[in-house]
């Protein structure tokens, strides 16, 4: 599995058939290194919610690669009456599971608000391969401790930012209860407004979770796990 940053909450996972997108926010992402008119391959687009910084190009994306986009229900709706084609929308909810191009996806809550439906969290398992859970833009919540006790979490992709979402002592607190592996910061850096470093994570994360290890990608270089 390779998985690339491109700032904020906007990766790139390459998987079994899959080249899917989470988030992918490029107009205005100050972070993002190249223009979304330059990704030459998508197949697969994953939307948390449909705040501007995260549902992003996901339109414009979708149609020039004829990608799937998995989303709210109600997120795939408000797409379709933008001009996505009802064969592209794989509209679900909160506890079900598609599967898409070798991979599992389950959709599971965020705490966190969406201009259409819910906000959600994507549990991403590759059979007899790694397990990624991306929690989209999301406060600390108990549940996530069932979240970790239904799946063996190898990489999860959690916001550290504040203001919006989590900070570092609450997503280390996170870590603790998904029992992950490895983390992957996300929705840090963008603007002022949020964490400018991920060395408060660090810190957390050794006092709270030491069994995570943290992984903190460089914009637009692949990492291969």
């Amino acid at each position: 599995m390779e998985i690339t940053w491109f700032g904020h909450a906007n990766f790139r996972i390459k998987a079994a058939d899959a080249t899917l997108f989470i988030d992918p926010f490029f107009v205005g992402n100050p972070s993002a290194p190249a223009s979304y008119k330059d990704v030459d391959e998508c197949n697969l687009i994953l939307v948390t919610h449909d705040h501007h910084d995260h549902i992003g190009q996901t339109l414009e994306m979708a149609v020039k690669h004829d990608a799937e986009v998995v989303a709210m229900f109600d997120v795939i709706q408000a797409l379709i009456k933008q001009g996505l084609p009802e064969r592209l929308g794989v509209g679900m909810n909160i506890g079900g599971t598609v599967s898409r191009l070798g991979l599992d996806i389950q959709m599971v809550q965020a705490m966190h608000s969406s201009a259409h439906g819910m906000p959600a969290g994507f549990i991403i398992t590759q059979p007899g391969g790694l397990c990624v859970y991306d929690s989209g833009d999301t406060g600390l919540f108990g549940d996530m401790e069932l979240i970790g006790e239904l799946h063996d979490i190898d990489v999860a992709i959690l916001p550290i930012g504040g203001r919006f979402t989590m900070d570092a002592r609450q997503a280390a607190y996170a870590c603790k209860l998904l029992k992950c592996r490895k983390l992957i910061p996300q929705h840090w850096g963008t603007w002022p407004i949020l964490a400018q470093n991920t060395r408060d994570m660090a810190e957390q994360l050794a006092l709270v979770a030491p069994d995570t290890d943290m992984l903190e990608l460089a914009v637009g270089e692949p990492v291969t796990l």
